[in-house]
This record gives C-alpha cells, sequence and structure tokens, in this order.
C-alpha cells in the first residue's frame, strides 16, 4: 500500500492523475492519511463478500468492512441516488458488466491510475478496456468471463462421428460452419437434434464479433454482425433447428438435463450451449449434475465474453488509500488470487496466476478436460473496447426487434426501423 501511495503521489506530480489529486471532492490527497480503518463495500453479490471475509479481512487485521448486498436488478437504482448526492456513499462498490460502463463514464468514480501502473504487465487486457474512459482506469476485475460451446459427448459421437473437442471445433469454428451444423443435426436425426435450445444463445457470439460499437458519434450503428444475428435467428427458428425456448426459461434448462420437449411431446436433443466460464460452474454443474461427463467445451464460432464484475470506488471517499488497496487487493494480488482460483475454479484475470495454474486443471465434468487452459487462451481474443454504456438499453430493445423478426410477427426491415425510431426517441441517437 505504501508504495501504491508514494507511486500515486508521483504521478500527481506529474500532472498524471490531475482528476484524483485535487481536493475533497474526489477524495483526500495521494499521500494524505484516510479519515478511517473503516470500508463500507457495497455490491450486488455474495461472492465478494466471501473473498473479503475469507482473503481480504485475514489479510487487512487492522481493517473494518460494513458489507451491504442487494439484488442486481435493484442495485444501480441504490447506488445510483447516493453518487449523485455525495450523501450515504459506500467507498468501494462492485459493478455487474450489464451497467459497468454506465458508471466508468460517469466521472463519479475514484480513478486507479497508481494502482493500474503497478500491475498492468500481469492484467489481462480486455477487462482493464472495459473499466477505462478517457485516458483513465475507474474499476478492475479480478476474473475473466471468455465464453465458449459446451456440447454433449454423447450427440456428438452420435451425429458428428467424434467427440473429439478439436475435432468438434472444426463443426462450429465460424458462424457460417455453424448454421451448416446446425442443418447436419437435424438431417442426421431426423429433426431430433436441435444445435441449440435457444436463438438467445447465440446472441453473445454475434456480439463477440463485431467491428464497430453501437454508438459512434452520437449515431446508432447496426454492425454487420448484429444483422446477421437476427438472420441467424430467423433460420434457426423457421427450420426447427432450435428448441424454442428462451434463456433462463424452466425449458432452457430442460435442454441441458436431456428433459426437454416439443409442444407435442416429443423429446429434443439439445446438442450444445454457449455460455461463458461461471456458466460451466453456476448453470450446467447446478441444473444438469446427473449428465457430469457428457459435456465437453471448445471455443465455438467467436470470441466472446459473458459477464463480469468489476471493482469500484466513489471519487469522494474519505478513505482512498484503503479504498485502492483493497482493490489492488482483490483485483491483482498473486497469493490471493492463486489461492481463490484453486477453491473457485474461477478464471481470473492475473496473467501470473493464470499462467502457474493452467495447466493443472482438469474437470470431471468435462470428462477430464481442462477448460482452465482453454479459457485463458480465448480470453486473449477479447475485444474489450467496444462496450459502452448505452449498450444494456440498446440491446434490449435489438432483443425485441430481433424476436420479432426471427417469429415472423414483422419483416426484417419493419423490425429494424421499429428499432432504430425506438433508440431515437429514447435514448437520443
Amino acid at each position: 500500500m505504501k508504495k501504491s501511495v508514494v507511486l500515486g503521489s508521483l504521478l500527481c506530480a506529474a500532472a498524471l492523475l490531475s482528476t484524483s489529486c485535487g481536493g475533497k471532492k474526489d477524495g483526500a490527497k495521494a499521500g494524505g492519511k484516510d479519515a478511517s480503518k473503516k470500508l463500507v463495500v457495497w455490491s450486488f453479490t455474495d461472492e465478494l463478500e466471501g473473498m473479503i471475509n475469507d482473503f481480504y479481512k485475514p489479510a487487512h487485521p487492522d481493517m473494518t468492512v460494513e458489507y451491504s448486498m442487494t439484488p442486481t436488478d435493484q442495485f444501480p437504482n441504490k447506488l445510483d441516488p447516493v453518487l449523485q448526492s455525495g450523501s450515504g456513499t459506500p467507498d468501494v462498490f462492485a459493478l455487474e458488466n450489464a451497467f459497468v460502463r454506465k458508471y466508468i463514464e460517469s466521472d463519479l468514480l475514484l480513478p486507479l491510475d497508481d494502482v493500474y501502473a503497478e500491475v498492468k504487465g500481469k492484467m489481462a487486457d480486455y477487462p482493464m478496456k472495459i473499466g477505462s474512459y478517457n485516458g483513465h482506469v475507474y474499476g478492475m476485475a479480478w476474473q475473466v468471463c471468455p465464453g465458449a460451446l459446451f456440447y454433449r459427448r454423447s450427440l456428438a459421437k452420435k451425429y458428428l462421428g467424434t467427440d473429439d473437442p478439436a475435432k468438434v471445433q472444426e463443426y462450429v469454428k465460424d458462424l457460417d460452419t455453424f448454421l451448416k451444423t446446425a442443418k447436419l443435426l437435424s438431417d442426421k436425426s431426423n429433426g431430433k437434434c436441435d444445435i441449440v435450445s435457444s436463438t438467445g444463445d447465440m446472441f453473445m457470439p454475434y456480439k463477440g464479433a463485431r467491428k464497430s460499437p453501437w454508438v459512434v458519434n452520437d449515431k446508432l450503428v447496426i454492425d454487420p454482425a448484429m444483422e446477421k444475428y437476427m438472420d441467424m435467428c430467423k433460420i434457426l427458428h423457421d427450420n426447427n433447428w432450435e428448441g424454442r425456448v428462451g434463456q433462463w426459461s424452466e425449458g432452457w434448462f430442460a435442454g441441458m438435463k436431456g428433459s426437454l420437449k416439443d409442444e407435442k411431446g416429443n423429446p429434443i436433443e439439445v446438442f450444445c450451449y454457449l455460455l461463458p466460464t461461471w456458466g460451466l460452474h453456476y448453470v450446467l454443474k447446478q441444473n444438469a449434475p446427473d449428465t457430469a461427463g457428457d459435456w465437453a467445451m471448445c471455443a465455438g464460432p467467436a470470441n466472446y465474453y459473458w459477464g463480469g464484475t468489476w471493482i469500484a470506488a466513489y471519487k469522494g471517499t474519505k478513505n482512498p488509500n484503503a479504498a485502492k488497496e483493497m482493490i489492488k487487493y482483490l483485483a491483482t494480488d498473486d497469493t490471493f488470487l492463486t489461492s481463490y482460483a484453486k477453491a473457485s475454479g474461477d478464471t481470473v484475470g492475473n496473467l501470473n496466476v493464470q499462467n502457474a495454474l493452467k495447466d493443472s486443471f482438469s474437470d470431471p465434468y468435462l470428462a477430464g478436460q481442462n477448460h482452465y487452459a482453454e479459457f485463458c487462451e480465448m480470453a486473449k481474443g477479447i475485444d474489450g473496447s467496444l462496450i459502452q454504456g448505452s449498450d444494456q438499453q440498446i440491446e434490449a430493445l435489438f432483443s425485441e426487434a430481433t424476436a420479432a423478426y426471427a417469429n415472423g410477427e414483422k419483416t426484417k426491415e419493419q423490425a429494424l426501423k421499429d428499432f432504430k425510431d425506438q433508440v431515437s426517441s429514447t435514448m437520443g441517437y
């Protein structure tokens, strides 16, 4: 912590951290004393609470932490008013991927440039880009959440003749090949095997394939990849190559268990699910435990990520040094993240820890496959520069437009026009 404070002072002297080195408005001056040894921490997940209780507190016995958890869907409504007013604010808080950029771009967070300057050589690239804005770092993540394609080994052997991940990857290596394989599975199974249970599973891979963000120079941009996503959904739906259930629905989980049925009661086999790192541990394993050993994973058709948690601090915190030390410890510390990765299986964003651990994992749920090494490699190809604070609202409207087109309620042209009109009227783009 002392090294961080000294470095912060030097950067201030060099006028590189003008936003974080002012008066009380942006916290205590770098190198100055904190007001207390207590940090108020807000989060939407008990995951952070466990990390603090099990690791941070024992390593920082002089610190007191007051922790408060609020459900994800209510968290922004709790956080927004206190940050705006500056009254009753937490010192440190967690930010979910769905709304992290809203806060990173808000000018309400404590810059973490000095922390990043110490650790940048060992941190994965894309989470740092998401946590940065206008040349400053405002949030740091302890994990990477690259997405993969998880498939049933038994179905791969049955219809593709192999369950080897390298060979199955050739059947799903890009989005065009993925569509051809959807037809192949349907043809070989006489319509019994769908490549996915929900067209919604395809959204993140197509989003990951974009070259442009949603908004450029205050104008809405629909990347060609997103139009292709609309086409993919329509083709899968019209050809009955998907299970016609929504993500997170009872039918979606039934497909994992092998118990999904169509409207006539006929069984449907679901070949794969497109999920990120946490999808293995908290979706597949928890909802389909009886299928353990019948799954494998490969990179799938496009580099993408899904989810993640960033840690940030309020710019007016009276304990900026302690806040930075907590963020530095939880997001970057080699010793802590090594223990945490071993205990949780989480793919951390610290490259030193990744490299030390990646060859030692073997997951029985994946029939012994080393998922960790695969995820570490996948994370390298993710572009974190396209994420914006307006994404969540725009994507909700785009999903409505896509569903209307795929379900035959609107033409593609009408769906896109309505989408553009809605974005314009509600967001001004």
